[in-house]
């Protein structure tokens, strides 16, 4: 069976999503998701839903890009979410995905965002790749 063509295009973007975890200390985990809230890849817990997390993210994206250009501030680069177990944090990757990262209380918001801001883009990179529909290797409809 031929690979299917978006498959490099994941294996990057998981790849990307490891190296973070191996950079931050107190990473919980993280996921990219397109605009629409499909999953793309994760390197979540398994005690977390990365299904529910896409959606979720996706919904926070709109909200924050319509809030950004409501409010002045341009285009949308990234929302904190801080809560007493820890800091949510959703980063622009592109125009059609985000990066989500999950982190401990403890985390050092500067490093989180120092790490976190270059993988977003580099996940851009790899999304932004004219291969053909994304592969969702989850999905049972996947090639």
């Amino acid at each position: 069976m031929a690979t299917p063509p978006t498959a490099p295009d994941v294996r990057a973007v998981l790849a990307e999503l490891a190296l973070l975890r191996g950079r931050l200390p107190g990473l919980v985990g993280s996921l990219v998701a397109s605009a629409d809230g499909l999953l793309v890849a994760h390197d979540l817990p398994p005690d977390l839903e990365p299904h529910g997390l896409a959606a979720l993210t996706a919904s926070q994206l709109g909200l924050s890009h319509r809030l950004a250009a409501a409010g002045g501030g341009g285009a949308f680069h990234e929302v904190v979410v801080r809560g007493d177990g820890g800091h949510v944090v959703v980063y622009s990757a592109g125009r059609t995905a985000s990066l989500t990262v999950l982190a401990g209380p403890a985390t050092n918001v500067g490093r989180l965002h120092l790490e976190s801001r270059p993988v977003a883009r580099a996940i851009a990179g790899h999304l932004a790749a004219p291969r053909g529909r994304v592969h969702h290797p989850e999905r049972k409809d996947a090639p």
